[in-house]
């Protein structure tokens, strides 16, 4: 394993042990979240170029604007559950309740 791939899979790993241990706000857990996907980003766009191929050009352009939509989602949802229960802690989410 080369030092770029093992700088982007331990990323990866990172960022998914902080969303796994690390669930006491929600922007933290989002911060995760777009940490996880931007170091999938960079490794799907440096596998592109190591290919030198034109066929798969356009997945981590794609992959960023589905990352770009599901933070914006994120921080919807943030302001949304400030808004109503006036803190952002997931342990007072309560998802049964309306």
């Amino acid at each position: 394993m080369t030092p770029v791939h093992f700088a982007f899979s331990s990323a990866f790993i990172l960022g998914l042990t902080g969303l796994a241990f690390h669930r006491t706000h929600l922007l933290s857990a989002l911060l995760c979240l777009e940490g996880m996907m931007l170091s999938l980003f960079i490794a799907l766009s440096l596998w592109t170029l190591q290919l030198d191929s034109t066929n798969f050009s356009a997945a981590p352009m794609l992959l960023l604007a589905f990352s770009a939509c599901e933070a914006s989602a994120g921080l919807a949802l943030l302001v949304a559950t400030a808004r109503t229960h006036g803190t952002d802690r997931l342990q007072n989410l309560n998802l049964l309740q309306c």
